[in-house]
């Protein structure tokens, strides 16, 4: 019996803190430009968290299924790969148990992402994400290139009707064809969970608007359950897409 090996994955971004430490003068004013008003400022700031080039990865939530000849699914592991900034490069991550029995491994930014191109590597999975061809995917690479890492594989291939080493569940509930309006109207991942009877990720207090306020407040582990609540949800809505949409 052969097996294929399924990722589904997740990730939450911080924004870099905007100082001098961090920032050139010149950098800084560009992020604002434009701004005319502290409400304008505020919001430009709070954008920096959706960019590899202004934003870390906090946490990448995973769950590695596999699919035997036979169609049958299993869970292999569910894991998370979090971010602790007082962590250097050349410490060996820090393991955490969650509430909900699933492992977090802490460490520093450059440490998780070599970790996650090297599960990658090792598992050549078929991907599974909600937006991941938008957001995740994209960060997860550019991100790594800002550090100096090479990923090991191009989680960007194909073409934006044809990839088929990933499914991308926004774009399957839009039929490749989404908009603002009508049969196609794309929504986010909430409302989405909500209309299939899931229970959403958004569920216990948490929604992506907060995580860079928990970070602050130094709850990393209160980041990566709701990073894997997301991944559950996901998993659960590939699981109705295969069962009524799949053809």
């Amino acid at each position: 019996m052969t097996t294929e090996n399924y990722l589904v994955f997740d990730i939450e971004t911080v924004t870099i803190p905007y100082d001098e430490e961090h920032f050139s003068d010149s950098q800084r004013e560009y992020l604002i430009r434009g701004a005319k008003s502290d409400e304008e400022r505020e919001r430009k700031l709070a954008e920096m968290g959706l960019t590899p080039l202004t934003a870390r990865v906090a946490c990448i939530g995973m769950q590695l299924m596999q699919v035997s000849d036979e169609g049958d699914f299993s869970t292999v592991n569910r894991v998370a790969y979090s971010l602790d900034d007082t962590m250097g490069d050349d410490e060996k991550e820090r393991v955490e148990t969650l509430s909900t029995g699933d492992t977090c491994y802490l460490s520093s930014e450059r440490k998780l992402l070599e970790n996650f191109w090297k599960l990658i590597s090792k598992v050549k999975p078929h991907l599974i994400s909600f937006n991941g061809r938008n957001f995740d995917a994209p960060f997860l690479m550019l991100r790594s290139a800002v550090l100096g890492i090479r990923p090991s594989r191009n989680l960007m291939s194909g073409t934006k009707f044809n990839y088929p080493l990933h499914t991308d569940l926004i774009d399957e509930l839009t039929f490749f064809s989404s908009s603002s309006y009508g049969a196609t109207k794309r929504f986010n991942f909430d409302f989405y969970t909500r209309a299939f009877g899931l229970v959403s990720p958004k569920s216990e207090g948490i929604d992506g608007s907060k995580v860079s306020e928990f970070f602050a407040e130094g709850k990393i582990l209160e980041i990566t359950e709701y990073c894997l609540r997301d991944v559950t949800a996901t998993w659960q809505m590939y699981e109705i897409w295969m069962k009524y949409l799949r053809f």
